[in-house]
């Protein structure tokens, strides 16, 4: 199209969808997302995912199907290797693409803080094959334990710890704490509850879901605690290797199983200026969202570290609401027709975690006001069946919930390894 502007938008997630979404249909730019996978998801449920509560279709949806809609709005499908500013370019893994425009959406990675046997060994949880791989591993090893006559060994194979006591921490111990009491001793007749080894989370704030007040922590610690999880607080996992994890006060936990969702950082790429990098790796940015020492760069989520607001001098929280907003407020200043932008500032709409059933915990604005209990839950139902991208994901989700709130069942529990076959 003639006198359009391309924007390339890379990152489909939260804040990159909604760019996308809002600028598909203007006719003074042409936009293109790019995304090394072809569907967007929804990040805080691939934790239902990762224990068979729910399946990978039901909080994904592909890409296309949901550009379908808007005129001026199309796919790349690739990975981000390099940004080449100087010739407004960026490299591809599968070719290269010119920008009037760069927006970066790239969110986080999983930061295992250099610690390389981490790195190797133990189970992340931040993308859909990552909660695919752990589901695998949970029944496989369940399954394993079945066959082994060893009692140590057994118990190695179902010990589960956990780093990191945010909200997906919190949120995995939680669920598979309700498992072992109501399920796997159903599925797995050859185990007794004796076999079953602890659940543990670990991480070296003083209390569960720091980020929250403390009438949220102490109600979900408590909770935890009656699920029998067992909670090591003050503590760090220092390192993890012969099937043992070893915390940093000096304590081990025998255990095959470590699942890691103790940090992230931003993702990185080559092209940009050192001191276009602030805490957390993040682009620094204007209180427009534009990339230090460039023109026609913008980050949003995650990756960017908005400078400028002075209830956030140090960036704003990674997640869903500030990423969602920054991309409102970058469409609406792309659509001015005068040079008057508006800056961003982040409205803090409250937190919310679960910990099971009839279980969570809500904080309003300020932290000052909580919820908790049932009415927290169904809160937190409410919120992420709304966040989900489309009608049949969000009825096919409330249906899942539905069915395990009755039964107190799963039915996804299949162990799916396929093979990649994109080579042929």
């Amino acid at each position: 199209m003639k006198n359009t502007k391309k924007i390339v938008v890379v990152g489909g997630g939260f804040a990159g969808l909604e760019l996308v979404k809002r600028l598909g249909n203007s006719t003074e730019y042409q936009v293109v997302l790019v995304d090394s996978n072809n569907y967007n998801f929804f990040p805080p449920l691939i934790y239902q995912v990762s224990t068979g509560f729910m399946e990978p279709s039901a909080i994904s949806y592909p890409f296309r199907k949901i550009l379908r809609k808007f005129k001026n709005a199309g796919f790349r499908l690739g990975s981000l290797e390099k940004v080449v500013p100087e010739e407004n370019k960026i490299i591809l893994s599968n070719g290269e693409m010119e920008y009037d425009i760069l927006v970066m959406a790239t969110g986080t990675e999983t930061n295992f803080f250099g610690n390389k046997n981490i790195e190797r060994d133990s189970l992340p949880m931040k993308t859909i094959s990552d909660s695919l791989s752990l589901r695998n591993v949970i029944l496989t090893r369940l399954d394993r334990a079945t066959r082994i006559p060893d009692e140590e060994e057994r118990k190695k194979h179902l010990t589960f710890v956990i780093a990191g006591a945010g909200p997906t921490g919190v949120e995995l111990s939680g669920i598979l704490a309700e498992m072992r009491s109501s399920i796997i001793i159903k599925d797995y007749p050859e185990l007794k509850k004796t076999d079953l080894g602890e659940i543990s989370l670990i991480d070296g704030q003083a209390s569960v879901l720091a980020p929250m007040s403390e009438h949220a922590q102490k109600y979900t610690a408590k909770k935890l605690s009656e699920l029998g999880v067992n909670l090591i607080m003050n503590t760090m996992v220092k390192d993890f290797h012969d099937e043992t994890v070893y915390l940093s006060n000096g304590k081990e936990i025998p255990s095959k199983n470590l699942i890691w969702a103790a940090g992230v950082s931003a993702k990185t790429f080559p092209g940009f200026s050192e001191e276009c990098f602030g805490a957390g790796k993040r682009l620094k940015t204007n209180q427009f969202n534009q990339v230090h020492s460039y023109d026609n760069i913008y980050a949003l989520g995650d990756c960017a570290l908005v400078l400028g607001d002075k209830n956030y001098p140090n960036g704003h929280p990674q997640l869903a609401q500030p990423a969602l907003q920054q991309a409102k407020n970058l469409a609406e200043n792309l659509m001015r027709k005068d040079n008057n932008w508006k800056p961003f500032h982040y409205t803090d709409k409250g937190s919310l975690a679960i910990i099971g059933r009839n279980k969570a915990v809500l904080d309003f604005p300020g932290q000052k006001y909580s919820v908790k209990g049932f009415s927290a839950w169904l809160i937190w139902i409410f919120v992420h069946i709304m966040g989900l991208v489309n009608f049949k994901n969000k009825t096919r989700t409330l249906y899942n919930w539905l069915g395990y709130y009755i039964y107190k069942d799963q039915y996804f529990r299949m162990i799916i390894k396929p093979t990649e076959r994109d080579n042929r």
